[in-house]
C-alpha cells in the first residue's frame, strides 16, 4: 500500500520535478544568465511545488527514496533561487578589494601585537649575537645557516648577497617552494591559536631571532644596507603575511580564552571566519613574497634598486591596506558631514 502511494504521488508530480531538476543543473553549470525570461518567472514557483511535495511526503511517510530525492532537490533549488552567483573575478575582486583590507583593520590590535613580538624577538636576536657571535649558533641551525655565521669571512658572506641563479626553471623552481614552504608556517601560526595563543607568541619570537642573528652577522662586517637590500624586497610581504596568520591566531586565542556574551563555541564560529579573511589573504601574500624572492630578488643585483623595491612595497601595501575597502564611516568627511 505505501509502495502504491509514493509511485502514484511521484507520478503525479514527477513532471514538475524534472523541469525544476534540469535548471537547478544549468544554474549550477552556468549561472542564473543561462535561464530564459520564462524559466525565471516559473523557478520560484517550482521551488514551492517541491517544498510542498517534501512537505506532504513526510507527512504520510513515503518511502525514503523519495524523501531524500526532494530533500536534495529541495537543497539545490534554494540555493539556485537565494544564494548569490557571482563570476571568480568578481568574488575575488570583493575579497581584495574589500573584505581583505577591512579584515586587517578590524583586527589591528592583534596585527600590532603581533607585530610587537616579532620585531622584540629581531632585537633581542641582534643585541645578543653583536655582544657574543658564538650565540649565532643558539638561534639559527647549522644546517639552516648553510655557511652564513660567525666563522665565515666577509666575502663569503657578500657572495651570498649577490650570487645568481643560472636558469629561469631553477628560478620558478625556487619560487614554488618558498611559497608552499612558507604557506604552510603562516597556516601552522594561525592554527596554534587554538593552543590560547602560547605557541604563537613562541613561534614569532624565535623567528624574529633567527633574522636578529643574522642581521647582528652582517652588520659585524659593515654589510648592514646590503643584508637588508637582499633580505626586504621580499621580506615586507613575507614578514607582513607570518604576521597576518599570527594576527589570525591571536583573535581565535583571545575568542577562546574570554568567550563571549553568546557563548564561547559560537563566538568562535563567528569570529574563527572572520580571522579566517586574515589568513586567506595571507597565503596571497605568500605567493607574492615566493615570486620576488624567487626571480626578482636573486636576478637584481643594484642595491639601490632593489631599496626602491623595498620603500615602493611599504609604501603600496600601507595605503592598501588603510584605504581599500573603507565602510561609510571610515571614509573622510568632505567637511559637510557627509562621506
Amino acid at each position: 500500500m505505501i509502495a502504491l502511494k509514493s509511485v502514484d504521488f511521484r507520478r503525479e508530480r514527477e513532471a514538475t520535478w524534472r523541469e525544476l531538476e534540469a535548471q537547478c543543473m544549468r544554474v549550477e553549470r552556468f549561472g542564473l544568465g543561462s535561464l530564459t525570461a520564462s524559466e525565471l518567472q516559473r523557478l520560484p514557483a517550482l521551488y514551492r511545488s517541491v517544498l510542498s511535495a517534501l512537505s506532504v511526503a513526510r507527512a504520510i511517510s513515503l518511502d525514503k527514496n523519495v524523501l531524500e530525492y526532494l530533500e536534495t532537490l529541495a537543497a539545490r533549488a534554494y540555493l539556485a533561487v537565494y544564494a548569490e552567483k557571482r563570476p571568480l573575478r568578481e568574488s575575488l575582486g570583493a575579497f581584495f578589494g574589500a573584505q581583505f583590507p577591512a579584515a586587517v583593520r578590524r583586527f589591528w590590535p592583534h596585527v600590532l601585537t603581533a607585530t610587537g613580538f616579532l620585531v622584540l624577538g629581531v632585537l633581542v636576536g641582534f643585541f645578543l649575537v653583536s655582544a657574543d657571535p658564538d650565540r649565532f649558533y643558539s638561534f639559527v641551525d647549522g644546517d639552516y645557516a648553510q655557511g652564513r655565521g660567525p666563522a665565515a669571512t666577509t666575502k663569503e658572506l657578500r657572495d651570498i648577497l649577490y650570487q645568481k641563479e643560472g636558469e629561469a626553471a631553477r628560478l620558478t623552481v625556487f619560487a614554488s617552494f618558498l611559497f608552499t614552504h612558507n604557506a604552510k608556517i603562516g597556516i601552522l601560526c594561525f592554527a596554534l591559536g587554538f593552543a590560547f595563543g602560547i605557541p604563537v607568541f613562541i613561534l614569532l619570537l624565535t623567528n624574529g631571532f633567527l633574522l636578529g642573528a643574522f642581521a647582528a652577522i652582517y652588520h659585524s662586517r659593515d654589510l648592514a644596507l646590503d643584508f637588508w637590500a637582499w633580505v626586504l624586497p621580499h621580506g615586507v610581504t613575507e614578514i607582513g603575511a607570518v604576521i597576518l596568520c599570527a594576527a589570525g591566531g591571536l583573535v581565535i586565542a583571545e575568542t577562546l580564552v574570554f568567550g563571549g556574551p553568546r557563548g564561547r563555541l559560537y563566538e568562535l564560529a563567528v569570529e574563527g571566519r572572520k580571522a579566517g579573511v586574515l589568513a586567506l589573504g595571507a597565503v596571497f601574500l605568500f605567493l607574492l613574497a615566493g615570486l620576488i624572492e624567487g626571480v626578482f630578488r636573486q636576478t637584481v643585483q643594484d642595491v639601490g634598486l632593489r631599496l626602491t623595491v623595498v620603500a615602493g612595497t611599504v609604501v603600496f601595501w600601507a595605503f592598501y591596506f588603510s584605504r581599500f575597502g573603507l565602510s561609510p564611516k571610515e571614509r573622510p568627511s568632505d567637511g559637510r558631514g557627509r562621506a
